[in-house]
């Protein structure tokens, strides 16, 4: 049974917030049946955090304005209801006055947990945590069917709860998702390990994963920067709440920047838990150096509110529209430049391997890592369409950026290359982004013996469009 139909059990103080979620949802259902039967369904939604083109459509969208709230969040039981279209940084601001968050915080403020559960998220709890759907309780999914189903680990739509990470709202939206919380201190306590060597840096990732701890100390979440393959470290975080100092990244200082050190020891550093959950959003990583932000003269006059993702987003949305990078490089005689903006993963003993052979052929500078475990290890293939091996770790790999595109190379050729390397080291890339995949081996990489009887129980009039053509033919 749906959230819809428990309403009247709900705490008396959270009343308010379930009443507005079912007004939400039925303003979601209106605005469904106002859609034409012939055209597809899709969210009426002008910002996203995909980096791949989105299919062109002129029917209306969903109306999801209401749903973009918490619910309610359970400090007893650790467990919040969320809407599906609430972003993680509204999310966070819920839980951390009760000391809780949730397992897996992706690290940009505007993601949503409906999009993290649908099109996967990551960080650095993600090693002992999972990914963003493994901590989700029960679900509520608008179907391309126009029906509201609540699916459960164990119950009778198991398979949609299960089948719903990588579908990318082609089987339905989550409309209400029910998660674990865990407790956090308000501190993180941080070592800046720094490796010559990208085969000792793999094999000291494994040694913490195994051990949760390195040097005698507990290691609570884990990631790590390449910068060239004779400089690249692993970022250590460890919970305390022991009162301190902490920096601020907000500010004059660049996040990414405090990690470098030529020293043998560690480098530390303390955050508050809430600055170290948003460590990479105020320079999105490192791009925004592409806007000049990381220039002290220019970072001094950037409004303090314009330094996080979802300004820069824009920006790079006024590019795209009017091509003003490749408009920049012609004038300069240069090629048009070939966006290469993923995130793949490889399993851990692949990582150096990986890393080489990107450092050598892709221009592209610094790289995120962050390596993954699935909790999850009960079934062989408990998430089919982004099928992990479970018991296996993998890492995470992440490169934004462009490269100049060569003269008589077919479109999309770094990301083509990059795509071979990948699938050849048993890895697998989030579809975020341009992918150039063939029918055949989509299906083998992204659970096609499963998606097909997952469609055609839950969007048997295909009113979504599918997985391979949302991801990769995007017409």
């Amino acid at each position: 049974m749906s959230l819809l139909g428990k309403a009247g059990r709900a705490p008396a103080a959270h009343e308010s917030g379930f009443a507005a979620h079912r007004a939400g949802v039925d303003r979601l259902l209106a605005s469904y049946r106002a859609i034409p039967r012939e055209a597809n369904v899709r969210l009426a939604k002008k910002t996203s955090n995909l980096f791949r083109a989105r299919a062109k459509n002129t029917a209306p969208g969903l109306d999801v304005s209401g749903l973009t709230k918490v619910i309610a969040v359970d400090p007893q039981a650790k467990t919040a209801d969320v809407a599906g279209m609430t972003t993680y940084e509204d999310l966070v601001a819920a839980t951390l006055p009760y000391g809780l968050a949730p397992l897996v915080v992706p690290q940009l403020k505007t993601i949503t947990l409906g999009g993290a559960v649908t099109g996967l998220g990551i960080e650095s709890s993600s090693f002992r945590n999972g990914l963003p759907h493994e901590s989700v309780l029960e679900i509520d999914v608008l179907t391309g069917a126009g029906e509201i189903i609540t699916a459960t680990r164990d119950g009778e739509h198991a398979d949609l709860l299960r089948g719903f990470p990588n579908s990318y709202g082609t089987l339905g939206y989550s409309t209400r998702l029910k998660i674990e919380l865990e407790s956090v201190p308000p501190y993180v306590a941080l070592r800046h390990v720094r490796f010559h060597d990208l085969g000792e840096l793999e094999t000291a990732m494994a040694r913490i994963i195994a051990d949760r701890s390195h040097a005698g100390e507990r290691v609570d979440y884990l990631d790590g920067v390449v910068f060239t393959a004779e400089e690249s470290y692993l970022i250590l975080g460890r919970q305390t709440d022991e009162p301190g100092p902490v920096s601020d990244y907000t500010g004059m200082d660049v996040y990414y920047r405090s990690i470098q050190h030529d020293s043998p020891e560690p480098k530390r550093d303390r955050l508050t838990i809430h600055d170290y959950l948003w460590r990479w959003d105020t320079d999105w990583f490192w791009c925004s150096r592409a806007f000049g932000t990381q220039n002290p003269k220019i970072r001094r006059f950037w409004p303090k509110p314009y330094r996080r993702s979802s300004f820069y987003w824009k920006l790079i949305a006024l590019d795209h529209k009017y091509d003003i990078a490749d408009r920049i490089e012609a004038r300069k005689g240069n090629p048009p430049r070939e966006r290469v903006v993923q995130d793949i993963e490889v399993p851990l003993e692949r990582t150096a391997d990986f890393l080489r052979w990107f450092l050598r052929e892709i221009p592209i500078e610094p790289l995120w890592l962050c390596p993954l475990r699935l909790r999850d290890d009960s079934t062989e293939r408990p998430w089919p369409l982004y099928p992990l091996e479970p018991g296996r770790t993998y890492v995470n790999v992440g490169f934004w950026s462009a490269v100049p595109t060569v003269a008589g190379q077919p479109e999309g050729a770094a990301n083509r290359a990059i795509e071979r390397k990948v699938s050849e080291l048993d890895g697998h890339k989030s579809l975020y982004s341009d992918a150039y995949y063939d029918e055949d081996e989509f299906a083998r990489l992204y659970g096609g013996d499963v998606y097909p009887e997952l469609k055609k129980r839950y969007d048997p009039d295909h009113r979504l469009l599918d997985l391979y053509s949302k991801a990769v033919q995007r017409k």
